[in-house]
């Protein structure tokens, strides 16, 4: 050790104090995007301000804007943009040229208590603490205001051509719900989250302050702060101590390792944390984020051995038997005292909703959300939620239940389910008090319903060959039949030529049907006419008949008083969708094609719009296919008319051109409302454009 020391001594002892005047108002600035050879000490600085809380600077100075290197026509357009023509006080280039630029600071670091700015002065060494470390980058918030003008702009272009103040005439129905207390958990969230501390940060006002140059006297007089003003040693004690309190500072003693448990999200569960709970805790929580699970599921996430007795004593506390499956009981999800997220409905009118769902899943496999609700009268919010815990929707078929029934949990477990079908009975009559039904109509309904079937092309083949092997004995007796009586009318005296001609209508390979036969719910099987159809040949699979019912008349009528123009695809897909929300085995339709809709559309006052859609248009057959209501009875007919023989020569039109040829058709007595109405009614906007509904691919 001796010998290190003789090879390097100590040639300087150097004083070092520790300067506080300035330690709450020293920020150190750095400049990242330029050079220390390139710094900004003069530069014409125009403003200052500072956020003390946040730390947060920003500074304005000026552009030379008669340096060679200051493209002038970029400058300008820059202005313009931003600024527009007009001259106000407000805007952010005085001189109709970008003639500044705005640094904005960002933290560093968080943490300065490592740094100071430091002195040298007559063998001494002065600190000052840093209160901040900023970074001074440009700010390029006048390009948002640029972005911001230049959509104004484009709004109140579009406004001139075109009127949007029907919809907000229009008397919107609202709905009105109360607040429910925040909770401590919530209230945490909606303080840590990004939109509450912008906020916060936008609340704190800014504090104003003058910029002094380098060379400035102030700053001068100010620089002097950076020196101990007290050079004795009571002053700084921070600086003096003994080796042995240096040596902690700078080896502080090892602290004993607190062990904190991990907290996760309030919807992740911790099955490590579950098996450390009684065995009821555990299905409970279980059951609570499940909802719906087998038996044999719930004991293959307990722990390896659990005794299944006390597991069905515990599940049927917490849960009740559906379709050999436990769900989660109402009261577990919605205890006393709670009330709905959604609509703020209270915890036990909530609990008689869901129970009737759930006793309805007793003994059907698929729900109508419609009908659940007519009955327990609650929100749809809420009633979609009880019918998410415990079914998944299908197509045609509303909610099924989610899990297949498990049948061998009923035949292991017998008395389990006999001790729940009598709570379910129990359940029941309370249901029926409260709700006022009976179980009876529920299943009236159940036994007039028919199961969907799916029969592929093949099962339909076959079914065929059956059948006509079983009448093929009826058959080959009709045919001599025939034979005899042919052969008797052909030795007739007569000379009339007996030959029986069978006409043959080939069937249009184009001409695409809408299948509406009702052998099933809504009436088909996969998607084919059933084979008991009154309007169908089940044999050569298309219609006898092709007139339209009242029914279908009577659709075309109603859609198109309430629409005034469809394209034939809309027409179809409306049409489908009446279909799909018929009662079951009801269908006065028959077998419609599309050649059959367009007659009952043209014979139903209405005429088809020969619109000139552009050659580039990707709009199909059916789309370009447009029909408008002509005659309604109204004496708004007259104005659709016009409006529809506009559209006949024109793909897209401004509300002028419409404005003014209602004038010159009808007079003076054409009103803004009159052409508001009409544009609602037929028309869609679009780029400052018009263009009748169904035209344009929304």
């Amino acid at each position: 050790m001796a010998s290190g020391e003789e090879d390097d001594p100590i040639i300087q002892e150097i004083d070092v104090y520790l300067a506080k005047s300035l330690a709450d108002k020293l920020y150190l600035f750095q400049y990242p995007v330029r050079p220390a050879t390139m710094n900004y000490d003069d530069v014409t600085h125009l403003s200052a301000k500072i956020k003390p809380k946040q730390q947060k600077v920003e500074l304005e100075v000026a552009i030379d804007t008669v340096s060679p290197n200051y493209c002038r026509s970029k400058g300008e357009q820059i202005a313009l943009n931003v600024d527009g023509t007009s001259i106000e006080e407000s805007n952010t280039f005085s001189t109709k040229m970008m003639d500044k630029q705005t640094f904005s600071s960002i933290q560093a670091t968080t943490n300065t208590t490592r740094y100071a700015a430091a002195v040298f002065r007559k063998g001494e060494l002065h600190l000052t603490p840093l209160q901040g470390i900023l970074q001074m980058r440009p700010s390029f918030s006048y390009l948002d205001k640029a972005d911001s003008k230049h959509r104004e702009r484009e709004a109140a272009n579009e406004a001139g051509d075109s009127s949007q103040d029907e919809a907000e005439d229009d008397i919107k129905q609202i709905t009105v719900r109360f607040a429910r207390p925040e909770s401590e958990q919530a209230r945490q969230r909606r303080i840590q989250s990004y939109e509450f501390l912008q906020k916060k940060q936008a609340e704190e006002p800014w504090v104003h302050l003058h910029y002094h140059s380098l060379k400035d006297g102030r700053s001068e007089h100010e620089r002097q702060y950076l020196y101990c003003q007290a050079m004795d040693t009571s002053e700084n004690t921070e600086l003096v101590k003994t080796p042995s309190e240096y040596l902690a500072m700078l080896m502080p003693p090892l602290a004993e390792e607190k062990i904190v448990k991990p907290v996760g999200p309030s919807n992740v569960l911790s099955m490590a944390q579950l098996r450390t709970l009684p065995l009821g805790d555990q299905v409970k929580t279980l059951m609570k984020n499940v909802k719906v699970m087998p038996f044999a599921n719930l004991m293959g996430l307990l722990a390896s051995g659990t005794d299944s007795t006390a597991v069905l004593r515990c599940i049927q506390q917490v849960a009740l038997l559906v379709q050999g499956n436990w769900v989660v009981k109402s009261d577990v999800l919605y205890p006393k005292s709670t009330c709905s997220p959604h609509s703020g409905v209270p915890a036990e009118v909530l609990c008689r909703g869901r129970d009737f769902v759930m006793w309805r899943f007793t003994h059907e496999r698929s729900l109508m959300r419609k009908e659940v609700a007519a009955i327990i009268k609650l929100p749809p919010e809420d009633v979609k939620e009880f019918l998410e815990q415990m079914a998944v929707p299908r197509a045609n078929r509303g909610w099924e239940f989610l899990l297949p029934t498990d049948h061998d949990f009923v035949k292991k477990h017998p008395d389990v389910a006999q001790r729940q079908h009598m709570l379910w009975m129990g359940i029941q009559n309370k249901l029926e008090k409260v709700f006022n039904f009976s179980k009876e109509d529920f299943l009236q309904k159940k036994d007039t319903q028919t199961e969907p079937q799916c029969i592929s092309g093949e099962q339909r083949l076959k079914a065929a060959r059956e059948s006509a092997r079983e009448h093929h004995a009826s058959l080959q007796k009709d045919l001599d039949t025939r034979r005899l009586k042919t052969s008797a009318v052909s030795s007739a005296p007569s000379g009339t030529d007996a030959t029986v001609r069978i006409k043959e209508e080939p069937v249009s390979d184009s001409e695409e049907t809408v299948d509406t036969s009702s052998a099933l719910p809504n009436g088909s099987l996969n998607g084919y006419p059933s084979a008991d159809s009154p309007n169908m040949d089940p044999y050569n699979d298309h219609g006898a008949g092709q007139t339209s019912t009242p029914e279908l008349q009577d659709f075309i009528r109603n859609t198109f008083r309430k629409h005034f123009v469809l394209c034939l695809s809309e027409v179809k897909r409306l049409f489908n969708l009446h279909l799909a929300s018929l009662p079951t085995g009801h269908c006065v339709f028959g077998h419609v094609t599309d050649r059959m809709l367009q007659d009952t559309i043209l014979h139903s006052h209405c005429k088809q719009i020969l619109v000139p859609f552009p050659p580039q248009s990707n709009a199909s057959a059916d789309e370009q296919k447009v029909f408008g209501l002509w005659e309604s009875g109204e004496t708004f007919d007259k104005h659709r008319q016009i409006l529809f023989e506009i559209f006949m020569k024109n793909y897209r039109v401004r509300r002028n051109v419409i404005q003014t040829r209602l004038t010159q058709e009808l007079g003076d007595a054409v009103t803004k409302s009159d052409v508001d109405r009409l544009l609602k009614e037929c028309c869609i906007s679009l780029g400052g454009m018009w263009y009748l509904k169904g035209t344009v691919q929304s």
